[in-house]
């Protein structure tokens, strides 16, 4: 007995979606290139389309090296796990993304001892705390090995004179420097730089293609050749060796192509958003960089209440009193003014 689907794909409602900028879909155009692609076996190095993306955003990052991961967490987890051994540690904001969301995985996996400092307003470390903290040649303490710094951070770019500062650190005490980057794109376009000018002063990149760029899956951690080996011997260990996985690979190449320069219009809508929104008391808007808009609002329950509210237009956010809403390829000017009015429309019926 054979199985078919339905040729009537069900229809879904529409939601203005602000949670997340890894919401994206791709668009037809991207879907129309991932059927076309051609595959072959990862694993043995024969899938063309993996090939030839590793070589180009190798290029696109300035790095001599590039592997394909199925997810930013996995990628910052090769850069860690391929630059520290058992019982080694990593210097990294107490907010930043690989220490604060990705599960301990370099703790648990790697054994490797997370050293975290609290971020600062602008997204960057003390660096003179930081190089206080770095341990010395002692057996009591674990080996500094690794400082992992984030840009962009909560929408928020990182200046690259800090990243200079940052790398002259390093230098001084013979450590690594791994950047997740996984908003760079983001950055790069805010700033008018390559993501390679912002990549140089690192060791080691991790780039993320299904947020803002709108691929459906798949970062890529960029580095020398000799990490890059050694991150391949750990993708497999993790499970991550894939096979015919050209046809993501495929999508990511088309959001190169055709989604970096596009994201100044996501910035363009979050700055617009947020300049909707600063004539409401109730709210603190911080200031916007990129594709995040920040809301501090006054207690959880109006957090909660505002995202119910919304949820009712069809418009989803986080229910949290700091509320981040994020501009993607799926949100148009149309539904920045839509989102704009009914946040104006509920502190109107609240007072």
């Amino acid at each position: 007995m054979s199985l078919t689907l339905s040729k009537e794909l069900p229809k879904f409602m529409h939601y203005i979606d602000l949670r997340s900028d890894t919401v994206t879909r791709p668009t037809a155009a991207m879907r129309a290139i991932m059927a076309a692609a051609p595959v072959g076996d990862d694993v043995f190095g024969d899938d063309p389309t993996i090939n030839a993306l590793e070589q180009r955003v190798a290029k696109f990052s300035g790095k001599a090296d590039a592997i394909l991961c199925s997810s930013g967490t996995q990628s910052n987890l090769l850069g860690l796990l391929s630059h520290c051994q058992r019982g080694e540690e990593y210097l990294v904001g107490q907010e930043y993304h690989t220490y604060r969301y990705e599960a301990g995985g370099a703790a648990v996996l790697g054994g490797i001892v997370p050293q975290p400092f609290e971020v600062q307003s602008d997204g960057t470390l003390d660096l003179n705390l930081v190089e206080q903290r770095i341990k010395p040649d002692d057996p009591h303490f674990p080996i500094t090995r690794v400082l992992a710094l984030e840009n962009t951070h909560t929408g928020k770019v990182i200046p690259q004179s800090y990243m200079q500062k940052a790398r002259e650190l390093v230098n001084r005490h013979g450590l690594q420097l791994h950047l997740d980057g996984a908003r760079i794109a983001n950055a790069a376009v805010a700033t008018g730089s390559s993501v390679a000018e912002l990549g140089q002063p690192f060791d080691s990149v991790s780039i993320c293609f299904s947020k803002g760029l709108g691929a459906p899956v798949g970062s890529l951690l960029c580095g020398s050749e000799a990490l890059i080996a050694k991150a391949r011997r750990w993708r497999k260990m993790l499970g991550g060796g894939m096979r015919q996985a050209g046809i993501l690979a495929a999508a990511i190449d088309h959001s190169i192509e055709h989604h970096v320069e596009r994201l100044a219009e996501d910035h363009a809508n979050a700055a617009q958003l947020a300049d909707l929104l600063q004539d409401i008391d109730a709210i603190r808007v911080e200031p916007q960089h990129t594709n995040m808009v920040y809301l501090n609002l006054p207690d959880t329950d109006t957090a909660k209440a505002l995202a119910d509210h919304l949820m009712a237009q069809q418009i989803r956010v986080p229910a949290s009193q700091r509320m981040r809403l994020v501009t993607h390829l799926d949100v148009t000017a149309g539904d920045i003014a839509t989102v704009s009015s009914a946040i104006h429309e509920f502190f109107a019926r609240r007072g």
